[in-house]
């Protein structure tokens, strides 16, 4: 690995950053799929009126 390189793009942090990342994602699903259900719940509604 050129010596620039390894000075930019640590391994080693990479690593250590995705625990943290996959919770973020995990947070992001979990969110995304209450947003859905509350939608299609709401659709599931009847009308009242304004006919």
């Amino acid at each position: 690995m050129p010596e620039f390189f390894a000075n930019i793009f640590n391994v080693e942090y990479l690593l250590n950053s995705l625990p943290y990342m996959g919770k973020g994602m995990l947070g992001i699903f979990i969110v995304t799929a209450v947003i859905v259900t509350v939608v299609n719940a709401l659709n599931s509604l009847p009308d009242k009126g304004n006919k």
